[in-house]
C-alpha cells in the first residue's frame, strides 16, 4: 500500500532522530492523508516516546510509530462490536453518491447471506432511479430478496412495509440503501429521522447499526464526508471503499482518531466478496513488512 511504502522509504532515509526528522515525519504523515491535527499528535507522541524508551535510531522510532498507531486504533475498535450480526437488524447505509454505497449494501448482503443469515436489501433510495436498478441487480445477483417503492417516493414507506415483510416473514437482517443527498442537510436528516423513528416504533427489538460508505481515493474529503454525515444521524461504523488503489491509506486513522468512529469494512477490490471485514493488526502490519 503506498501509504506505508511512503513511510518505509521515510525511515530509511534518517541516521539520527532530530528536530529535522520529526518536523519531516508530520509532513510524510499529512501527505499521506493522517490529517494535521493527527500527524502532529503522532508526531509528538513518538518524540515523547523515544526518548522515554530509549529508542536511539529510525528503525527502532519506525516499529514504536506502528505500536503508537496501533493503540490509537484499537483504543476506537475496542467496545465497538458487531452485535447486528447476530440479532435481528436493520443496517442503514448512508453515503453521497457515487461513493460505492450501493454497492456496498449489495456486497454486505452477499456476506451475510453466505454466513447464512436470511437477509432483505430494502431500496429506501427513492431519489435517483438508477440506484433502485442498481439494488435491483444486487438482490438478483446475490439470490436475495428485496423491497423497493417507485422513484420520487416517499423512503419511510419503503422501509415500514420492509420491516413489516421482515416481521411476517422472519428474516434476520434488513441492509437499508438511503438517499445520498448531503447537500442538503436539512432534507437528509428530516428523511433519516423519520426512518429512524419508524424502526423504533415498527421494530423496536432490532439491532440498528448505520453505516457511512466514504471513498479511501479521496483522502480527507472521506473524513468530512464520515463527519458530516455522523452530524445528521447516529453512525456506528465506517465502511472504507478503493482502499486497494488508494495510496492514502492513513485516512484510516484520520476517521479513528479524530471521529472515534470505527472503521468496520474496506473495500479492496471489485468482487462481490471483496469487501472485508477491517483488520487492526494487519493494516498495521503493512508498515513493518514494506522494507
Amino acid at each position: 500500500m503506498g501509504f506505508f511504502k511512503g513511510l518505509s522509504d521515510f525511515f530509511t532515509g534518517y541516521t539520527q532522530l532530530d528536530d529535522d526528522f520529526y518536523d519531516d515525519l508530520t509532513d510524510i504523515l499529512i501527505m499521506g492523508d493522517v490529517g494535521m491535527s493527527t500527524a502532529m499528535e503522532l508526531s509528538d507522541e513518538l518524540k515523547e516516546r523515544v526518548k522515554k524508551e530509549r529508542v536511539h535510531d529510525p528503525d527502532g522510532a519506525k516499529k514504536l510509530l506502528t505500536v503508537i498507531m496501533k493503540e490509537k486504533l484499537d483504543a476506537i475498535s475496542t467496545g465497538h462490536d458487531f452485535d447486528y450480526e447476530d440479532n435481528k437488524s436493520v443496517v442503514l447505509m448512508v453515503g453521497v453518491n457515487g461513493v460505492g454505497k450501493t454497492t456496498s449494501a449489495g456486497k454486505l448482503a452477499a456476506r451475510y447471506r453466505s454466513l447464512g443469515r436470511k437477509v432483505m436489501l430494502v431500496a429506501a433510495d427513492t431519489f435517483r432511479a438508477a440506484a433502485i436498478e442498481q439494488l435491483t441487480s444486487w438482490a438478483m445477483k446475490t439470490g436475495v430478496d428485496i423491497v423497493k417503492g417507485r422513484e420520487g417516493g416517499d423512503p419511510g414507506s419503503v422501509v415500514y412495509d420492509a420491516i413489516q415483510s421482515a416481521k411476517a416473514r422472519d428474516y434476520d437482517m434488513l441492509i437499508v440503501d438511503t438517499a445520498g443527498r448531503l447537500h442538503n442537510k436539512k432534507n437528509l436528516m428530516n428523511e433519516l429521522s423519520k426512518i429512524d423513528q419508524i424502526i423504533r416504533s415498527e421494530y423496536p427489538d432490532a439491532v440498528k447499526e448505520t453505516l457511512a460508505v466514504v471513498d479511501a481515493s479521496t483522502g480527507q474529503n472521506a473524513k468530512e464526508q464520515a463527519k458530516e454525515f455522523n452530524e445528521v444521524t447516529d453512525v456506528t461504523g465506517v465502511v472504507l471503499t478503493k482502499l486497494d488503489g488508494s495510496a492514502k491509506g492513513g485516512i484510516v486513522i484520520a476517521i479513528e482518531n479524530e471521529l472515534k468512529i470505527p472503521v468496520k469494512f474496506v473495500g479492496l477490490g471489485e468482487g462481490v466478496s471483496d469487501l472485508k471485514r477491517f483488520d487492526t493488526g494487519k493494516f498495521m502490519e503493512g508498515l513493518l513488512d514494506e522494507s
